[in-house]
C-alpha cells in the first residue's frame, strides 16, 4: 500500500515537477513566436522538461514508497523520459533514433501494463480513478485501521 507523502517531499517534487511546466510554457511561448528565443535554447528546453519530469516523478515515486512492482514501473515511464529526452539533444544521429525508439517502446510498455493491470496493486485515487463502491469502502477501511 502506497505512504502518503510528507511535505518535505511533496515539495520537492512539485518544485521539479513547476520547473518543468515553465520549461513546457517557454516552449509553447516559442510556437507562438518563434523569435522568442533562438532555436538551440528551444532544443536544450526540449530535451530537458522531459529529463526534468521524468527526475520528478521518480523523486515522488521514492518519497511515495511504492511495492516493488509498482516501483519497477515507475522507473520504466521516467526511463522512457529520458530516452526521449537524450532524442531531443541528439535527433540527426544515428544513436538519437535508437534512443527515440527505446523511448516509444517503454512508453508503449508502460501503457500496455496499465491496459492488462499490471502490477496488481490497491487503487491510488489520487490518480482520480473510478472504482466500484466495494473497492472503496475496503480502501477506506484498511487506510482507517
Amino acid at each position: 500500500m502506497y505512504i502518503r507523502l510528507d511535505r518535505a517531499s511533496r515539495k520537492a517534487a512539485v518544485i521539479l515537477g513547476g520547473g518543468t511546466l515553465v520549461c513546457v510554457g517557454m516552449l509553447l511561448a516559442w510556437d507562438i513566436n518563434p523569435t522568442f528565443f533562438p532555436r538551440s535554447v528551444h532544443v536544450l528546453l526540449e530535451g530537458f522538461s522531459l529529463a526534468l519530469i521524468a527526475l520528478a516523478y521518480i523523486v515522488y515515486q521514492s518519497a511515495h514508497r511504492p511495492p516493488l512492482m509498482e516501483w519497477i514501473k515507475a522507473i520504466i515511464l521516467a526511463t522512457a523520459f529520458l530516452f526521449w529526452s537524450a532524442n531531443q539533444f541528439w535527433p540527426n544521429l544515428r544513436q538519437g533514433m535508437i534512443l527515440n525508439d527505446i523511448a516509444i517502446a517503454l512508453f508503449v510498455l508502460d501503457v500496455f501494463l496499465v491496459i492488462v493491470g499490471w502490477p496488481a496493486t490497491s487503487p491510488d485515487e489520487s490518480f482520480a480513478e473510478i472504482y466500484p463502491r466495494s473497492i472503496n469502502r475496503s480502501i477506506h477501511h484498511e487506510r482507517t485501521k
